[in-house]
């Protein structure tokens, strides 16, 4: 009886944790990356990292007990920022890019609470902003018109989520697979962004 009793239980839990593996889920969240730039071919390009400002939409697809695909649309703030001397005069340089971010993961899910992530981005650079304080302060905001700076590119990103009941914590790593300026006659310095992300979201 005892053995009968304890074979339902272990039955039981099994089965729910399938079953939580195999929801659809839609989500929202909300966070920030801690986005710098590196130069592409080695040379000397020293930035500092800077926070911006990420937030939007998941699908969770499963497409087995532990295996899925997980869409997302976000707008995500990179960049970076730099300070230096100018004729003896000290100066901060600040670059915010606005992108819309189409991430496409692979979700596997050893056990209910982890999803490991990994998989392609595409990335639409909608607005630039520049920030220039020394001597002489300015700010410079654009729609990237004037510049051939690359607005379309693809990215590689990799996280894992860890999921309680409704509420999701993320944390997420990513860099791009191309440079950002274009065919090189951009006077934009060459670079390619990488970013750490963090997000809570809620997932219904």
């Amino acid at each position: 009886m005892k053995k009968t009793i304890l074979l339902f239980v272990v039955a039981t839990v099994i089965g729910g944790t399938l079953k939580a593996q195999d929801e659809l889920h839609f989500g929202l969240k909300i966070g920030t990356n801690l986005s710098n730039v590196y130069d592409t071919k080695g040379e000397e390009f020293d930035a500092d990292s800077k926070f911006g400002f990420v937030a939007g939409a998941f699908f969770s697809i499963p497409i087995g007990s532990f295996l899925g695909v997980q869409p997302e649309v976000l707008f995500s703030q990179k960049g970076f920022q730099a300070t230096g001397k100018i004729l003896g005069s000290d100066y901060k340089f600040t670059r915010t890019l606005n992108y819309i971010d189409v991430p496409l993961l692979v979700a596997l899910k050893p056990i209910p609470m982890v999803t490991i992530l990994a998989g392609p981005q595409y990335s639409y650079l909608i607005k630039e902003k520049v920030e220039f304080s020394g001597s002489t302060s300015s700010s410079n905001e654009n729609d990237i018109e004037n510049d051939n700076i690359r607005k379309n590119t693809l990215c590689f990103l990799g996280g894992l989520d860890l999921n309680f009941e409704t509420i999701v914590i993320g944390a997420r790593a990513g860099w791009d697979l191309y440079n950002n300026n274009g065919d090189g006659t951009s006077t934009t310095p060459r670079y390619k962004n990488v970013w750490y992300q963090a997000t809570i979201g809620f997932r219904f």
